[in-house]
């Protein structure tokens, strides 16, 4: 993370060793002014929305839960079927909190002035806190009353993206990286030393819906990250929550993924999503060891391959890369090359369409 001390002891934080200024902002008007405009937009694309409800409603495994959303919006993301007994909303922006469906009540609160949650201890079941952690400037502060409201076995769940506002958006955030994001918010749970280690998801490189109005520009839909993690409870208290994982459009039918590969050197086919493959140059470099002078790679952004891709490299600690299939015409053999965007290796495609 920029600007950073290294941190090398396990049960260290990055709490005390944070410059003064990390949580500072461009605009430090007062938040209740600055939130008393309402602003009844989406903050993601309609996929990542969709994927933000998946996440929720995956994760809420309680029959009735008793739910917090954190810095609430207009819209708190709980699919229809999750059944709550009561969701508590609380946020700045009385005009956007009173047209969210999901509140049953509505508490006007700033967290940035006073950390302390006006509920009592073991009240909740679930905390939310959706694409608005990077504008906490007492974060840590926050995760720890979190801690104390919630129920034992209770979730708090953490989800962002690349976007903010960048006037309110905390200098810490801003400089880092999104992978030093997901350690901030790790590091937000260890600190306060109430949480099970978090676990960590992430949805990223995504094509962007067709109706997007940022379509055109070929850019993939808004990444979202998910920082969750457990309330510590005695065994009997522990809730079972899935793992979570990415719903990959596209997938082949009909016949086995070892047999579609057997298939490859007749018609150039991607096995996983039946996509014809690119022709692509083999770079030029002394440190290249490929025989080839051509590869053959997937560049179907919807390939199931590329998608779940980002969740497995994020599982191994590579967050921020996915792969794509390619195949070796030489050897006849099939391979992975890993790619950091949707456009990584685009430019090396020598033959466009179904041109070979």
């Amino acid at each position: 993370m920029s600007g950073m001390p290294e941190v090398t002891l396990r049960d260290q934080t990055l709490e005390k060793i944070l410059p003064e200024d990390a949580f500072s902002r461009m605009d430090e008007m007062d938040d209740r002014v600055f939130y008393e405009k309402d602003r009844f937009v989406e903050h993601l694309d309609s996929l990542a929305l969709s994927t933000v409800e998946k996440i929720t409603g995956d994760l809420i495994v309680e029959e009735s839960p008793v739910i917090l959303d954190l810095m609430a919006g207009w819209d708190s993301h709980i699919p229809p079927r999750v059944r709550p007994s009561r969701v508590v909303g609380l946020g700045l922006n009385a005009n956007e909190l009173e047209e969210n469906k999901a509140l049953t009540e509505v508490v006007l609160h700033d967290l940035n002035a006073n950390p302390r949650l006006p509920f009592d201890e073991n009240t909740f079941d679930v905390v939310l806190n959706t694409v608005s952690v990077d504008y906490m400037t007492r974060p840590y502060d926050v995760f720890r009353d979190v801690a104390r409201i919630l129920k034992p076995g209770g979730l708090f769940l953490v989800i962002f993206s690349n976007r903010m506002f960048p006037q309110k958006a905390v200098k810490l955030w801003k400089e880092s990286g999104e992978k030093d994001r997901i350690t901030l918010v790790e590091d937000f749970f260890r600190a306060s030393h109430a949480f099970e280690k978090p676990k960590v998801f992430l949805s990223k490189g995504r094509p962007r819906p067709g109706d997007d109005k940022y379509a055109h520009l070929g850019i993939p839909s808004d990444p979202v990250y998910a920082v969750y993690g457990e309330k510590r409870a005695e065994e009997g208290m522990k809730k079972s929550r899935p793992e979570l994982h990415v719903a990959a459009c596209g997938e082949m039918t009909g016949g086995n993924l070892q047999a579609r590969m057997k298939t490859i050197k007749d018609n150039l086919c991607c096995p996983h999503c039946g996509q014809r493959m690119k022709k692509w140059a083999v770079p030029q470099s002394p440190f290249c060891t490929w025989d080839a002078e051509f590869m053959y790679i997937c560049f179907h952004d919807e390939c199931p391959y590329l998608q779940r891709g980002w969740e497995v490299m994020g599982k191994q600690g590579n967050m921020g890369l996915s792969y794509r299939f390619m195949y070796d015409p030489v050897r006849d053999a099939s391979l992975t090359v890993p790619v950091p965007t949707l456009d990584a290796l685009k430019e090396s495609i020598v033959e466009e369409g179904d041109e070979f």
